[in-house]
């Protein structure tokens, strides 16, 4: 028996395969080293897909983009200061260029500080373009998460985007206060003597907490090295890998966009990464770079030279811890002394510990949850990639605008000694009215907030239904005089009226047919509590009804007779006056 393939060698059979891999091969989109390195790791479509991502264009998203070149910045300047610094607590006698401290006993990191700022070229400025990137970092961050939280950035999917950013934004602070410290000269000594307090407060525990971090008795030897391991190692390797995972969640999730014509939940508008937004954020970073170089250069910041080292018995009068770590310290001035209490032969410092180790953590947890407690109150667990203008969220805005005047307060109440000299006040007038404020102050700025919100929207609403403000005056055959409204365009109204009303959550049955309590009734009237004071007050955005309804009335109005004018406005009096359309009046 004879088969079609007797005649044919093995090799002939696979002929076909080998021309078809022949041509895949020379049709490769890539060639070169590209070529190359995507034949052994694959990385082509993970670059395409990079390549087309698409990045919305408004200039509240370049606050992240400050935070992350800041803190580039402060990895490359602290590498370099790395080379000379000397994180040692070692007795040494000063023998450097900086004639007034010739000859002082110091410790070997103070030593090293002064000879970076003096001998080593161009090593002053390294320290405030540091110093100063490591302020920037700080305060975009706090700004970025300012425009998530006001925007709603923080729904769903990006929940834990947000818990990320809390974390990372408590250890920028943390981060801040380790390298504040390192220098030992003595505003950062008085800082670590100030932490070594807070420590000692914990109650129970305390002392020996305190042992352990600083390796004996204060201020012994070894918290600047462990500061040092922290401050280069540690907590940057924290941050780089939040960060990281921060940008990965931003590529996975898609950007966030305002709403706007043609914007969806479903796309995004904007410019692809390649080549125009790389583009973009390649010049911002050269010019965030190049801002810190100038601050740096013309403002002096952390003048060590100036206080001297660090020595356990005198304290700088005056001395403040940096402005984000203000109202930690503002905390332990508001609080009473009262508080201190002695049972069991143990001391209770509550007038201390509460605004020290209490503070911080309890802070960042509450904002770290918002996004869930939102969530479970209105019952929303839909995905959101358009953002709110903060006055169409009042009750979230208001709460934001209250938690910062809280913060406020307690920043105000770190300076309050300054305050009374410099004011010539007296500082337990200023400690008493600040305690007052701090109770006071935010539920005053969330009704105000909230009212404010309340009224834009109902100024929008109106915008919508008769059209924008233009300014002109119309006087009618009769004497009468109109303000010419001038209808908003399609893409002008749609943002208008483009966000949800949301209504409080009603409350179901809380017992079943045989009368017996459902065993989440308490929760479900717990939740329409609180679903009842974020959406009580809301002004709903003008429906397509309402919209031709008063382009009817528009319509009517402006083609009566001026009798009927008159007519109209003697039936309406006390009303609202009618507007019309410039348009019609022209017409």
């Amino acid at each position: 028996m004879s088969t079609i393939n007797e005649t044919r060698p093995a090799d002939a059979l696979r002929a076909g395969d080998r021309q078809a891999d022949e041509r895949a091969s020379s049709t490769k989109p890539l060639g070169g080293i590209a070529g190359w390195m995507d034949d052994r790791l694959g990385g082509a479509k993970g670059v395409s897909f990079l390549a087309k991502k698409v990045f919305p264009d408004h200039w509240s998203f370049m606050l992240g983009e400050i935070a992350m070149y800041s803190m580039i910045v402060c990895l490359l300047t602290g590498a370099f200061l790395t080379f000379w610094f000397v994180p040692s607590a070692s007795q040494v006698v000063y023998d450097g260029s900086y004639v007034p401290l010739q000859g002082v006993t110091m410790s070997d990191a103070y030593r090293s500080t002064l000879a970076i700022s003096f001998d080593i070229r161009g090593g002053l400025l390294i320290r405030q373009i540091h110093h100063w990137a490591a302020l920037i970092f700080v305060v975009s961050v706090f700004v970025h998460m300012a425009r998530v939280f006001f925007t709603g950035a923080f729904r769903k999917p990006r929940e834990i985007n947000w818990v990320f950013g809390t974390i990372l934004s408590l250890l920028a602070c943390i981060e801040g206060f380790a390298g504040y410290s390192l220098p030992d000269d003595l505003l950062s000594g008085t800082g670590i003597r100030a932490m070594n307090g807070f420590i000692q407060s914990a109650p129970v525990i305390g002392s020996y907490m305190s042992y352990f971090i600083f390796g004996g008795a204060f201020p012994g030897e070894a918290i600047i090295p462990r500061l040092y391991s922290a401050h280069v190692l540690l907590i940057p390797a924290i941050l780089v890998g939040l960060f990281t995972a921060h940008i990965l969640l931003v590529f996975l999730h898609k950007h966030t966009q305002f709403p706007g014509p043609g914007r969806t939940n479903k796309n995004v508008v904007g410019y692809p990464l390649l080549p125009v937004y790389v583009a973009k954020a390649g010049g911002f970073f050269f010019i965030v770079f190049g801002v810190i170089a100038l601050i740096s250069a013309v403002v002096t910041i952390n003048p060590i030279w100036a206080y001297g080292p660090y020595d356990p018995s005198p304290i700088t009068a005056g001395s403040q811890p940096d402005w984000y770590m203000g109202f930690a310290d503002g905390a332990l001035r508001l609080l009473p002394g009262f508080l201190e209490f002695e049972t069991f032969g143990f001391t209770w410092s509550m007038n201390i510990f509460p605004g020290s180790l209490v503070l911080l953590p309890l802070m960042w947890t509450i904002i770290g949850v918002y996004p869930f407690v939102e969530s479970w109150v209105t019952g929303d667990k839909r995905e959101h990639h358009l953002l709110d203008r903060p006055r169409n969220a009042p009750t979230r805005t208001a709460i934001g605008i209250a938690g910062i005047s809280m913060y406020v307060v307690l920043f105000l109440a770190a300076g309050n000694d300054l305050m009374a000299i410099k004011l010539h006040l007296s500082i337990n007038d200023i400690t008493q009215t600040l305690r007052v404020l701090f109770f006071v102050a935010p539920p005053v700025a969330f009704w105000i907030t909230k009212r404010i919100c309340l009224s834009l929207q109902r100024a929008d609403r109106q915008k919508v239904l008769h059209g924008r403000e233009t300014g002109t005056i119309w006087r009618h055959a009769d004497g009468r005089f109109e303000e010419i409204h001038a209808p908003l365009t399609p893409e002008e109204r749609w943002v208008l009226v483009q966000h949800e009303s949301l209504e409080p959550l009603q409350l179901t049955a809380g017992k079943d047919a045989n009368g017996v309590d459902s065993p989440i009734a308490r929760k479900e009237r717990l939740r329409a509590k609180f679903s009842n004071f974020y959406f009580r007050d809301r002004v709903a955005p003008a429906t397509p009804s309402e919209l031709e309804a008063a382009h009817h009335e528009h319509d009517d109005h402006a083609a009566a007779p001026d009798g009927a004018h008159e007519a109209i406005e003697s039936a309406g009096a006390g009303q609202e006056r009618e507007t019309i359309k410039a348009d019609k009046q022209h017409g």
